[in-house]
C-alpha cells in the first residue's frame, strides 16, 4: 500500500524525471532529494581496496578452462609403457590403485597417437599436440598430480571452478574480486568468454557465480563474437536525460533499501547500473579489436578459420588485464573425446595452441606476464585405455595435468607425477581445492585468512582447508 508520504515521494521522484534539465536545480552527481553523491560517484567511493596478507606475485588472473577433459597422457604427461603395453590390460600392481569409479576402464591400454619432445633450456616434455606453446616451455609450471574423485562433467567443472561438485560455493573469480578487489571501477572485475559451447560440455553458471558471497561478486559474461550488448545510447537519448534517469533509479534503489536493510541483491543492482553507465564509454573502445595491428592478430591466429574465435578470446584477454581487470576466464568446450582422441585433440589442440601461445608472447613483450597469472586447466583427464572400440579415451579425475605462467611462477617446472601409465597421482597429489589456494596465495591472499560471515558460520573458499603448491613459484 503506498502511503500519502510514499506517494508525495514518487510524484516528487517523478517530476524531476519528466520536467527539463533547465527547470531543475539538481546538479550532475547529485541525488534528486538530499544532495548527495550520485549512484556513479558513490560506487566509485564505495570500490573494495585491496587487502593483501603477504607481498603478492600477480595483480590479475587468466584461466584458461579446457572444458571437456584435456587426456593428460596425450599432452603433458608422457607415459612409455602405454606405448610397450597398448593392446594390454592395466597391470594389478597399477589397478588395485586406481579408485573404484565407475568410469576408471581397466582394459585395453591405448598407445598416445602423439610423440612427446623435450623443449627448452628445461627439457619440459610436451606433446607434439603444441608446437607454438612448446616454445614457451621455460615459462611454464606443470602440476601432473591434479587429483579428484568426480568423473562427471558438469560436477567436475563445478569442483574445479568453485570446490564444490553441487555447484554451491562460491567460484574462484568470485573470491578473488572478494579479496583482492576491483582494480578499474569502469569495467568488470570478473569477466567470463565462453567458446565452442556445442556438444555436451555446456557452460556451468556455478564456474562464475557467487553462491553465498554479495551478488557484485559474480562475473560478468562477455560474448568475444558479439561483445557486450546494448552498450550503445538510444536514439533521441541526451547524456543529460540519461543521467537523470540513473539518479531517478538510484534514489528509488536507496529508499527501497532504507526501507529493507541490507540487500545483496539489490545493492548488485545497483551497482550494475553505475557500472553500465561508465562502461558505455569504456566498453567499446576495449572490445574493438580493429586497434590491434595486423602483426598482432596474426600471432593470435586471428588470421585463421581454425583459430579465429580463440585467438580473439585471448586477445580480449590480453587487453582486459591491461586495463586492470582482475580475473578473466576463458572457457573452450568440447575435449570429450570418447571417440577417435586423435581427431577430437588435434582440432582442439589446433584451435588453441597458437592463441595460448600468442598470449603469452604478447604479455611477455608488454611487461604485463609477470604481474599476470595463466592457469591452463580442465576439470579432469582421461583414462589410459580405450574407451570401447573407438579409439577415444573416458573420463578420469585421479591424475591429470594443469600448467601455470607468469606472475611469479617458476617456468620449466614440473610438480608431482602419476604412476607409470597416467592413472593416478602417486606424488605429491594436488586436489582443485589446493589449486585455488595456490592462485590466491599468488594474489596475496592467504586462503584460511580470507572469510564471508554465511549463516552464522565464517566461510572461507576451502570447506575442509588446502595448501598452497608453494614450490610452483620462484
Amino acid at each position: 500500500m503506498i502511503t500519502p508520504r510514499n506517494r508525495r515521494a514518487f510524484l516528487h521522484a517523478a517530476a524531476l524525471a519528466s520536467v527539463g534539465a533547465g527547470s531543475v536545480s539538481v546538479a550532475r552527481g547529485q541525488t534528486p532529494e538530499t544532495g548527495a553523491q550520485s549512484h556513479g560517484a558513490r560506487a566509485l567511493a564505495a570500490i573494495e581496496s585491496r587487502t593483501l596478507h603477504f607481498p603478492a606475485r600477480a595483480d590479475r588472473v587468466i584461466v584458461l578452462f579446457m572444458a571437456g577433459g584435456p587426456s593428460q597422457v596425450d599432452t603433458f604427461d608422457p607415459k612409455p609403457e602405454l606405448a610397450k603395453l597398448d593392446g594390454k590390460d592395466v597391470p594389478d600392481s597399477i589397478a588395485r590403485h586406481v579408485p573404484k569409479i565407475q568410469r576408471a576402464g581397466l582394459k585395453n591400454l591405448l598407445a598416445s597417437p602423439w610423440k612427446f619432445s623435450r623443449h627448452g633450456e628445461s627439457g619440459m616434455p610436451i606433446s607434439a599436440l603444441f608446437p607454438e606453446l612448446s616454445r614457451h616451455a621455460d615459462e611454464l609450471c606443470v602440476i601432473r598430480s591434479m587429483s579428484h574423485r568426480n568423473p562427471v562433467h558438469g560436477p567436475g567443472e563445478c569442483l574445479a571452478l568453485c570446490g564444490a561438485a553441487l555447484g554451491n560455493r562460491p567460484s574462484l573469480g568470485a573470491w578473488t574480486v572478494y579479496g583482492a578487489g576491483a582494480e578499474n571501477v569502469s569495467l568488470p572485475a570478473f569477466i567470463v568468454m565462453n567458446l565452442r559451447t556445442d556438444g555436451m560440455q555446456f557452460a556451468q553458471a556455478a564456474g562464475w557465480g557467487p553462491a553465498f558471497l554479495p551478488s557484485r561478486f559474480q562475473g560478468a559474461v562477455v560474448s568475444p563474437a558479439d561483445g557486450i550488448r546494448n552498450l550503445a545510447m538510444p536514439s533521441g537519448l541526451s547524456v543529460a536525460q540519461r543521467q537523470r534517469q540513473l539518479e531517478l533509479i538510484d534514489w528509488f534503489h536507496q529508499r527501497q533499501l532504507e526501507q529493507l536493510g541490507p540487500n545483496s541483491e539489490l545493492e548488485a543492482r545497483r551497482r550494475s547500473y553505475a557500472l553500465a553507465d561508465r562502461m558505455q564509454s569504456t566498453a567499446p573502445e576495449l572490445m574493438d579489436l580493429s586497434q590491434e595491428s595486423a602483426a598482432t592478430r596474426k600471432l593470435y591466429g586471428m588470421d585463421e578459420k581454425a583459430t579465429a574465435d580463440v585467438g580473439t578470446g585471448c586477445l580480449l584477454a590480453r587487453r582486459m588485464t591491461e586495463r586492470g581487470v582482475r580475473f578473466v576466464q576463458l572457457r573452450v568446450g568440447g575435449w570429450d573425446a570418447h571417440g577417435n582422441i586423435k581427431a577430437n585433440h588435434d582440432k582442439l589442440a589446433g584451435a588453441t595452441d597458437r592463441p595460448i601461445a600468442g598470449l603469452l608472447t604478447d604479455l611477455k613483450q608488454r611487461g604485463l606476464l609477470e604481474s599476470t597469472l595463466v592457469v591452463w586447466c580442465g576439470e579432469f583427464g582421461r583414462t589410459p585405455t580405450m574407451e570401447g572400440r573407438g579409439n577415444g579415451r573416458d573420463h578420469s579425475p585421479a591424475g591429470y595435468s594443469v600448467w601455470l605462467a607468469g606472475g611469479g611462477v617458476a617456468g620449466g617446472k614440473v610438480i608431482g607425477a602419476t604412476d607409470p601409465l597416467g592413472y593416478v597421482a602417486i606424488e605429491r597429489p594436488v586436489s582443485p581445492q589446493d589449486l585455488h589456494t595456490t592462485i590466491l596465495h599468488a594474489l596475496g591472499i592467504d586462503a584460511a585468512r580470507l572469510s564471508h560471515l554465511h549463516h552464522g558460520r565464517n566461510e572461507t573458499p576451502t570447506v575442509f582447508g588446502a595448501a598452497a603448491v608453494t614450490e610452483a613459484f620462484a
